[in-house]
């Protein structure tokens, strides 16, 4: 049995067939899909990634799997950038840092997206936003040096605050203990702002229906948030884990500035990027350079792998 609808509608049959009222023929969608509009937008990127992206990691993998001869060495590179004394102390500066900046991406930009959308007057929502977003307009050379006269006593805005815990000089404070909470302040400053604005726009997508069935139902603010908005946040949420854990594992403009500002009571093989450049600048070693660059990249690839799987980020709806 077919049922017919009005003309020029497809029709459905009860065998779960779908034709078309007017011929049928091939769905428009498939035409467009053959358009080379598509590609040509997507060249210069894909250009550019083979051009600055690939080719030099297939020439890091070249690099590491060679000696300054040019002939096979195995994983010689590898065993020897593992057992400098300098590897694994900056494997833990590294992973500290990041420890403590991923926990505060995760609890500070998701609460502050939450706390600007739950704002009902326009004009200062747009406010937050503007202010949260202002310190990332920065490059990340001009934000640390804005940063070296914050955390100098003598000079900063807040030596009061500096004062009471404790420290009265620049040297003080940016003792080696203290550097990964530093750095994390710091990426957090410049950083986090673009996300709050990315978080708020998810959001934003969240049905009104959704939430309006919610409050009906006698959810309150708090239970709302944390039982339809966080978890329908969670794509966007490993998103941003993804690229902030990338964007961490490359930790040096901060301890290089630091080091040079210092007179080098920050050592400048502090992180692994910074390790990586005295071998390949200072001790002429692009082998082992790109050994190391290796392994942040292979670590960073099982790490966002764990956020892609546990946040979904692939996962259709």
């Amino acid at each position: 049995m077919t049922l017919a609808p009005p003309s020029g509608r497809p029709t459905v049959d009860t065998s779960g067939r779908r034709r078309s009222g007017r011929g049928g023929g091939r769905p428009p969608g498939r035409a467009l899909a053959r358009s080379p509009i598509g590609y040509l937008f997507v060249s210069p990127y894909a250009l550019l990634t083979v051009a600055f992206g690939i080719v030099p990691s297939l020439y890091a993998v070249l690099l590491a799997f060679t000696n300054a001869d040019g002939g096979f060495a195995g994983f010689d590179n590898f065993t020897k950038v593992v057992g400098d004394f300098r590897f694994w102390p900056a494997v833990f500066h590294v992973t500290t840092y990041l420890l403590i900046w991923l926990l505060g991406l995760l609890v500070f930009v998701v609460g502050l997206a939450l706390v600007v959308h739950a704002v009902s007057v326009r004009w200062v929502s747009t406010t937050l936003r503007f202010v949260y977003y202002l310190p990332g307009a920065l490059a990340g050379a001009s934000s640390v040096l804005l940063w070296l006269f914050v955390l100098d006593p003598t000079a900063s805005p807040v030596s009061g605050l500096l004062g009471a815990m404790g420290f009265d000089s620049f040297v003080q404070v940016i003792q080696p203990g203290n550097l990964p909470a530093i750095f994390a302040i710091i990426a957090f400053w410049t950083g986090a702002g673009g996300w709050i604005i990315i978080m708020y726009g998810a959001l934003n997508n969240i049905s009104t229906d959704v939430i309006e069935a919610a409050r009906i139902d006698g959810a309150n603010a708090v239970q709302i948030a944390l039982r339809i908005q966080l978890p329908m946040l969670r794509k966007w949420v490993a998103y941003m884990g993804v690229m902030s854990l990338a964007a961490g594992t490359q930790l040096f403009v901060e301890p290089q500035l630091l080091s040079q500002a210092s007179n080098a009571v920050v050592p400048n093989d502090y992180s692994l990027n910074q390790l990586a450049y005295q071998y390949a600048f200072q001790q002429n070693d692009f082998n082992g350079a790109a050994a190391i660059s290796l392994i942040l990249l292979v670590v960073a690839l099982l790490l966002s792998w764990v956020f892609v799987t546990r946040g979904g980020l692939f996962e259709k709806e």
